[in-house]
């Protein structure tokens, strides 16, 4: 699969089962102020859906409130047909959903391949008397997270990296160990966040045609996204937001086009 392929549209069987995500009503206020307000999106399972909006817009307040690192104040989440809306990140995970964020912060001095690692779950080692009780246990799921960690090295093009210090990574390496790391939890629905921001061309394109088999594989993405172009070539559907409220939906060449969200780029937003 290329980079230039683009997702096929959901299949009916796909569009009649739940929404893999979804937001009804979401509002969130700070101090009085709402930085989301009456806000809905869902994505189908195997979808791959483009968030946008000027900044201000309320875009990663939108990621914290679906990834459970905060709680709405009015409306409800759901993952799969069962509402999730006071669960924190770790059961969101349990759940299948996982996130990147706009900056990525690795652990700059533990090794590449050691930064996947921490991102296994369910392991019984970290239980204390798991070690005492079930070695072989232990030791059985602590090989298979190694080779998983190595084979997603591979599957993101920092196998050579592995044994270096996450500090030596540019700016596009560590947004492609971020995904992996995510991908060590095994996740149905992907938020990724401005994946394209301060990544180079060539390792652009690396992390475009991963984003693209890992869709192809099944697996549902929210992307927030200010190039456009990628968003074109990657979705199929495009929700604009602008002062925390929905805008408009469509294809992205709809989208761009909108009169409604010309006005929110040009106006700056908040």
């Amino acid at each position: 699969m290329t980079a230039e392929t683009l997702p096929r549209p959901v299949p009916a069987s796909r569009a009649a089962a739940p929404p893999s995500i979804e937001a009804r009503r979401l509002s969130k206020r700070f101090d009085g102020l709402a930085v989301v307000s009456d806000m809905s999106l869902e994505v189908a399972q195997g979808e791959m859906v483009g968030l946008i909006g000027p900044n201000g817009a309320g875009k990663t307040t939108m990621f914290n409130l679906l990834a459970g690192s905060l709680r709405p104040n009015t409306g409800e989440i759901w993952i799969g047909g069962r509402e999730v809306s006071g669960e924190p990140p770790e059961r969101r995970i349990a759940h299948g959903v996982a996130r990147t964020f706009q900056i990525p912060r690795p652990f700059a001095e533990m090794s590449v391949l050691e930064n996947l690692l921490v991102g296994a779950q369910r392991q019984h080692g970290e239980r204390l008397f798991a070690n005492f009780l079930a070695p072989g246990r232990v030791r059985r799921e602590e090989k298979a997270s190694l080779d998983k960690a190595r084979e997603l090295l591979e599957f993101v093009t920092l196998s050579p990296l592995a044994h270096q210090p996450a500090r030596v990574l540019s700016g596009g390496q560590r947004k492609l160990l971020e995904l992996a790391r995510v991908l060590m939890a095994d996740p149905q629905v992907i938020l990724l966040d401005e994946p394209a921001a301060g990544v180079n061309p060539a390792l652009l394109e690396v992390l475009i045609e991963r984003i693209v088999v890992l869709n192809g594989q099944g697996k549902s993405i929210l992307l927030i996204e200010h190039n456009m172009e990628m968003l074109s070539r990657l979705c199929t559907r495009v929700v604009a937001m602008a002062l925390g409220k929905p805008l408009a939906q469509g294809s992205p060449a709809e989208v761009a086009a909108d009169p409604a969200v010309i006005e929110a780029y040009l106006g700056g937003g908040v």
